[in-house]
This record gives C-alpha cells, sequence and structure tokens, in this order.
C-alpha cells in the first residue's frame, strides 16, 4: 500500500487543479489561486512521502508531469485569460493578446518534458520549475484583492499582461540553473541560500502578504545566480 500513497496524492493535486479551472472560467480566481497553492503543497507532499517510503516508480514520474500540467500549466493560463478580459480591451488587438496568455500551457508542457530527460536536474534545476511560476500567477489576482495600488496598475494593463506571459515563458525553459528546495541535509553551510531563500520569504509574507510573491520570486532568481556564479 505504501508505494501507492505518493500516486493518490499526486491525484489529489490534479483533482485540485481540475476545480480550479472551473471557478477560473466563472471568474472566481481567488478560488482558483487557492486551488493552485492546495496543488503545490500535494505536489511537495507527493515527493517527501516518494523519499520517506522510498516509493519511486516511473508511473508516479510520468503521473506527476500529468498532474503539473493542468494544476500548473492549464490553470495559470486561464487565470491570466480572465485578466486579459477584465482589462481594457485594444479592438480587435485584444483578441490575439489575450490568447498569448495560453504560452504558459505550452512552455509548462516543453518544461516538464525536458525535466524528465534531464539528468542534470537531480539536484538543482534549470529553468523556472512550473510551480514556483503557477504561484507567482495565483498572487496576481490576491494582490488585486489586497488593493495594492503599485501592483494593480499594472496587472489588469493588457500590454503588461502579454510581456509577463512572454517572459515567464521564456523564464520556464531557459537555460538558467535555479535552487531547488529539497534539502539533502540541514548543514547550514551546504544550504545557505535555501535558508535565505525561506526566512526572507516568510518575513516578506507577513510584511505584505501576497504581494511578497513576486518580491520572492525575484530573490529566488538573484540568489540561484549568485549561488551558481560561486561554484
Amino acid at each position: 500500500m505504501k508505494r501507492h500513497i505518493p500516486n493518490f496524492i499526486t491525484c489529489l493535486h490534479l483533482f485540485s487543479g481540475c476545480v480550479g479551472i472551473v471557478y477560473a472560467f466563472k471568474g472566481e480566481l481567488i478560488i482558483a489561486g487557492y486551488a493552485i497553492l492546495i496543488s503545490a503543497l500535494l505536489d511537495f507532499l507527493d515527493g517527501m512521502i516518494a523519499r520517506l517510503f522510498k516509493a519511486y516508480s516511473e508511473i508516479g514520474k510520468q503521473l506527476d508531469s500529468l498532474a503539473d500540467i493542468v494544476s500548473f500549466g492549464v490553470l495559470p493560463s486561464v487565470i491570466i485569460y480572465q485578466l486579459f478580459l477584465q482589462s481594457p480591451q485594444l479592438g480587435n488587438i485584444s483578441t490575439f493578446l489575450n490568447y498569448s496568455s495560453f504560452l504558459i500551457t505550452v512552455f509548462s508542457a516543453l518544461r516538464l518534458a525536458k525535466f524528465n530527460i534531464d539528468e542534470r536536474q537531480s539536484d538543482n534545476f534549470i529553468g523556472l520549475p512550473t510551480p514556483a511560476n503557477a504561484i507567482l500567477i495565483a498572487s496576481l489576482p490576491m494582490i488585486l484583492a489586497q488593493g495594492n495600488w503599485f501592483f494593480s496598475a499594472y496587472i489588469l494593463n493588457p500590454f503588461f499582461l502579454f510581456i509577463f506571459s512572454l517572459g515567464m515563458s521564456i523564464l520556464l525553459v531557459t537555460e538558467i540553473p535555479l535552487i531547488s528546495l529539497k534539502f539533502k541535509s540541514l548543514n547550514f553551510n551546504d544550504n545557505l541560500f535555501r535558508y535565505i531563500l525561506i526566512i526572507s520569504g516568510i518575513i516578506l509574507i507577513l510584511i505584505f502578504k501576497f504581494a511578497a510573491v513576486p518580491i520572492i520570486v525575484f530573490i529566488y532568481i538573484f540568489l540561484s545566480l549568485i549561488q551558481f556564479k560561486l561554484r
């Protein structure tokens, strides 16, 4: 039974993504964002339990990628699409701009396919992980709900959304080495940048709430570049 527990959790992660898509199409983006957060938590748990029980399997690896493409690929794209619809429409141009949101799905699929066959990504990531990208997108409607004036002016700007979708799509597949949060030990020196990221992330969230997420993602990329530059 132990070897089926991680796959069961992955299925819950997929189910959460599907429910989130339904709410996203209904325009209830806060609930859709929470669905991404739940999927991200379940995605972390299935990997942790698989390592704990040594319940690795090829079907588990493939199932995890299929769940990721729904929860961290399709669902974020639908959230961005709905934000496009809430933004000022620009005549015939918006017809094309709005659909650019689904670049996130396409490049997430490419990212996951590369990850499955890239042996370099066993300890660290190359390219932005799909859960990190999805959590960033999940934070956007929550930032709007907070009424953060600085970010809100950009979030509902169609040109910003287009550049954001394109930029995040490129980051998903670009050859940039990024830190993995998988701890092999609790040694401080070995995990210095991981501890800095976690501590700074907690502090920023306590201060800025959901508006901290874009800052944390920037810090994550910046710390990763410093770590691998030093190496």
